[in-house]
């Protein structure tokens, strides 16, 4: 929709107005239905024009930001660009139409490009084995969880480890995954560069504690540097090391987790290897772990047997988390960015990420808040807090960024950092449009000391203007209604 015209499709009716002639059926005339299963009275629809309907939608389209229009800053997000080539491939129809009950025999293509993917992900972890099934991130995490708690039980330490150790840091999805699984959430303090705190993981760590959530690197955007010393007090206490994949476009290609001495981990396709990310849709996210988790996997698992793949049940599987192996179409995406780069490719994507991010550091670094000086690998996390004298909070200059013509950066996360502003560029940024949003980074920061209510009103030039998130999040209007209308008709 545009300025001057900006009516919803029931606004914009006109009685007795068509954008398609329906032909006569061409068959002899049934019996009407029961009148207790007809309408009342007619649906109601909109009656426009076809030039006034493909108007409209397309009027909406452009309301919508798309990493094909604008840099998405998300930290701990990665809304890197999904090249259309990927698209083209997951279309083919002897992909797209592959039925997921179909027959092992008839499913030779699809699985061959699966197992593949599967392979490639255990070279770049570094890990025994893989599995597909998991249809997001977070189902990803809930999968590997349960796997070390299988493997627990295995061993008759089930009912005595009840403890899984998080850092203050985490995604918010790491503690909720522990809970999911039975299990007590302890949380491990962040030391004054951004490590987690040694001494409050030895205190920890004991006979009761299942394993550790670690993402690497961690949600600082910084390297781990103890993770090897990580790695050798949890198993020494008897735990296991889950990673968080979220933040492996720091590192894939240059670092495998397996090597580190994680025993697990999922991987979050649409974060690394540039799958469609939000909107509600399918997701995808494989585990890769250890060999003494693998008989855990859980089915389908696909394995290659007397030259044909097939798919099995792994001896002491968890079970299904899923209908089949994974979200195909989402899976062979990530399928085609491996075969397209390759490792070289790999290795020079992410770190590009990394050079990316520390640009953009240094770039922003006398105007805000670092709260820890060190170099950052793919996300640079700031502080806002020294615009609060002006009455500005990190909000504020992420709804003026939307008047620059930005997507806002991710606000308040993590948690332990006041006022925090986590900006992730990708490597799919040039140098141009990272100055470029420094260069409004910037000239917020300006405004927030001469203008600060420039920023309270923000955003002024969005469709949509400053809501009530309170009110939003408490009482959503999830369908429109004639007297929600806010534009008069005509």
């Amino acid at each position: 929709m545009n300025r001057r015209d900006d009516r919803l499709t029931f606004e914009r009716s006109v009685p007795g107005r068509r954008g398609l002639g329906v032909p006569a059926p061409g068959v002899p005339e049934q019996e009407p239905l029961p009148g207790e299963l007809r309408r009342a009275a007619p649906p109601g629809l909109p009656e426009l024009s076809q030039a006034e309907v493909v108007r409209y939608y397309v009027g909406l389209g452009r309301l919508n930001y798309s990493i094909e229009t604008g840099m998405y800053p998300l930290g701990s997000c990665t809304m890197k660009y999904n090249p259309k080539a990927n698209d083209e491939v997951a279309g083919l129809s002897g992909f797209a139409g592959a039925h997921p009950l179909q027959p092992d025999e008839l499913s030779q293509g699809v699985l061959e490009a699966l197992w593949e993917l599967q392979e490639a992900l255990k070279a770049l972890t570094g890990m025994a084995e893989a599995t597909l099934c998991p249809a997001a991130g977070a189902q990803g995490e809930l999968t590997g969880m349960l796997m070390v708690r299988a493997w627990h039980r295995g061993r008759g330490e089930d009912e005595r480890r009840r403890k899984v150790l998080v850092p203050d840091s985490a995604h918010g999805t790491n503690p909720a995954t522990a809970a999911m699984c039975g299990y007590q959430v302890v949380a491990v303090p962040t030391d004054p560069a951004g490590n987690m705190d040694m001494d409050g993981l030895r205190a920890a760590l004991g006979d009761d504690v299942a394993g550790l959530m670690l993402t690497l690197p961690n949600t600082l955007g910084l390297w781990e540097q103890h993770i090897l010393e990580i790695a050798d007090a949890v198993h020494g206490a008897g735990a296991l090391l889950y990673g968080d994949g979220a933040n492996f476009n720091a590192i894939a290609g240059h670092v495998r987790p397996g090597d580190l001495g994680f025993d697990a981990m999922h991987v979050n396709v649409h974060k690394t290897f540039s799958t469609p990310h939000g909107g509600g849709g399918p997701g995808a996210g494989p585990v890769c772990c250890a060999a003494a988790l693998a008989p855990f996997l859980p089915d389908p698992h696909i394995e290659r047997r007397d030259g044909r793949l097939v798919r099995v049940r792994p001896e002491r599987s968890i079970g299904r988390v899923g209908p089949g192996p994974g979200s195909v179409g989402v899976l062979l995406r990530a399928a085609a960015y491996l075969r397209t780069l390759g490792l070289d490719g790999i290795r020079e994507m992410s770190a590009a990420a990394v050079l990316n991010a520390n640009y953009l550091r240094v770039r922003l670094a006398a105007t805000y808040d670092q709260p820890y000086d060190r170099p950052c690998m793919h996300e640079a996390v700031f502080s806002a807090r020294a615009l609060r004298r002006q009455g500005v909070r990190a909000l504020d200059v992420a709804k003026r960024l939307i008047d620059y013509g930005f997507h806002p950066p991710t606000m308040y996360f993590p948690l332990i950092v006041e006022e925090a502003l986590m900006i992730e560029p990708t490597e799919s940024e040039t140098k141009e449009s990272l100055d470029a949003f420094a260069k409004a980074m910037h000239a917020i920061a300006d405004e927030a000391a001469t203008e600060p209510e420039l920023l309270h009103d923000a955003p002024h030039d969005a469709p949509v203007g400053r809501l009530d998130e309170a009110l939003a999040a408490r009482r959503p209007v999830l369908r429109w209604t004639p007297e929600q209308s806010v534009v008069p008709a005509g």
